[in-house]
């Protein structure tokens, strides 16, 4: 696989306001500087760590898909290990519960916020520039998901944060409510546009594979 340290971006720290329209509630959270993958990791670089191809459609530059949070926490750790980083993650020997090691330096998923933030790149706006020219959505993908990198990154040189697949946050989406569903952000190559803009929350089941949900990789920064 590639070296992640090149493809990685790092992510100032800033301020970002979540917001949730089922609740209509607000709130502003503070991410500290992180590093983020520049794009979802693809079916090449899953199949090199995991020996695992899962996706719908096959192609070593798309972005891997059909992958659960749980495939993503486990790829995180896997890779950790593979290149002599501290695992953030510790699954619990019930299998069902992860405690994360927010001083461990090895991959992760980045937090809802972390993920808003790195988004918006300084943008206000819903999107950080027109869709056409970012994302790969319902509008323009022809029905397929695209190898990634083949829009405009962000400000932060961040591609495909909108569009081509969602990915998986590290956040539970409201537990009370829904119990153990992850958040999902970006919207992908099937969604509409309404759905591809950088305040929009999705949630799924994190054992539910979707042709249409992947993950990018974070790091704490040292």
């Amino acid at each position: 696989m590639g070296d992640f340290e090149n493809e990685m971006v790092t992510v100032p720290a800033g301020r970002v306001t979540l917001a949730d329209r089922r609740t209509g509630r607000g709130w502003a959270v503070d991410v500290g500087s992180f590093r983020l993958a520049a794009c979802p990791v693809t079916q090449e670089g899953y199949a090199e760590v995991t020996g695992r191809r899962p996706s719908a459609a096959g192609g070593a530059r798309l972005p891997v898909e059909g992958v659960s949070w749980w495939d993503a926490v486990r790829f995180c750790n896997a890779l950790s290990l593979r290149e002599g980083l501290t695992p953030a993650y510790h699954v619990r020997e019930d299998g069902e519960t992860v405690d994360w090691d927010t001083s461990a330096d090895g991959y992760r998923l980045p937090t809802e916020a972390e993920w808003e933030h790195a988004c918006r790149a300084g943008s206000t706006g819903p999107r950080y520039s027109r869709l056409d020219d970012i994302a790969w959505y319902r509008g323009n993908a022809d029905d397929a998901i695209h190898p990634v990198g083949g829009k405009r990154p962000n400000a932060w040189g961040l591609y495909d944060m909108l569009g081509n697949v969602w990915d998986w946050c590290w956040d539970l989406y409201d537990p009370e409510v829904y119990g153990t569903y992850r958040v999902l952000r970006g919207g992908g190559w099937s969604d509409e546009h309404w759905s591809c803009r950088a305040s929009v929350r999705r949630r799924s089941h994190p054992t539910f594979r979707i042709d249409d949900v992947g993950f990018r990789l974070a790091r704490t920064a040292p």
